[in-house]
């Protein structure tokens, strides 16, 4: 079973409830497995792929996820758009606790993360000044006042390496920066999709303030684990409402990400990476 959506979902959501008709899909990849079994099925009467990002019984680190063998399995299923839900902490008072924020910038901290299916001879370059897809972000922040949930529409997210969180002093350089919120995950999926031309959106659900905050550290496990249930429960409503509203038909820029970004000449191409990229890159190699 195909699908035209793909969920991701993060720390606290490792199943997408009111799933219609699921299947599980394990799809091998040229970098190997992704994180777990796809889950397809329909969601608001349209074809949805589910995968939990560190695996179901939360397995798999920030540092240790298989990001392209995740998107490629998107890609293999036919999917044309990511809904990426991750928590986050926040870095300005005004993101609070259980409130959404849909981030249209990234700032990386991560360290020797591979972010591109791109290499053993094959070049490309994609444009990235734009990472989020705007259309369907903006889907996705009008579902949200539909089911009432409070989220902003824009941002900046910032990746760092984890799996610690930052040390106070950190965590004020980020704030001094202007960075909104702080995740381990959302930045390689945003720039593997963009080069597999899926749209692609990062719903970040604030679970607690980042340790700048004075009142951090009278928050507990306990508490946050409770935010991460609500914030899955709000999830759930949002992307059943933003799945009904994303056009059938869309058809985006992101699509056609590759268009002007294979750099290498066709005829240097190894055919062992021609193969390997065959599904991403077979349409300009005709």
């Amino acid at each position: 079973m195909n699908a035209e959506i793909g969920i991701i979902g993060g720390s606290g959501l490792y199943h997408m409830p009111g799933f219609e008709a699921h299947e599980e899909r394990m799809i091998d990849s040229p970098w190997g497995y992704p994180s777990d079994h796809y889950i397809a099925g329909t969601l608001a009467g349209r074809k949805v792929a589910f995968l939990a990002r560190h695996g179901r019984g939360h397995r798999i680190s920030p540092s240790e996820l298989n990001f392209r063998a995740n998107i490629y399995g998107f890609k293999k299923l036919g999917v044309r758009h990511i809904i990426s839900l991750s928590a986050v902490g926040s870095l300005k008072e005004e993101h609070k606790p259980l409130e959404f924020v849909l981030p249209d910038q990234f700032f990386d901290r991560t360290r020797g993360r591979v972010s591109t299916f791109f290499g053993d001879g094959c070049v490309a370059h994609v444009s990235f000044a734009d990472p989020i897809c705007g259309t369907i972000a903006k889907h996705v922040h009008e579902a949200c006042a539909e089911t009432g949930v409070a989220a902003k529409l824009g941002g900046t997210y910032l990746c760092m390496e984890g799996p610690a969180f930052s040390t106070k002093a950190e965590s004020n350089v980020y704030r001094s920066w202007g960075m909104d919120v702080i995740g381990m995950t959302n930045l390689q999926e945003a720039k593997l999709a963009r080069e597999a031309e899926i749209c692609y959106v990062s719903v970040a659900m604030v679970t607690d303030y980042d340790c700048w905050h004075p009142g951090h550290d009278a928050v507990t496990v306990s508490e946050i684990i409770e935010n991460l249930t609500k914030n899955a429960e709000n999830a759930a409503k949002v992307v059943k409402a933003a799945v009904a509203r994303i056009p059938k038909d869309m058809t985006c820029k992101c699509h056609s990400a590759l268009s002007h970004a294979l750099i290498t000449d066709r005829k240097a191409i190894p055919d062992a990476t021609r193969q390997k990229l065959e599904l991403l890159i077979g349409k300009y190699l005709a």
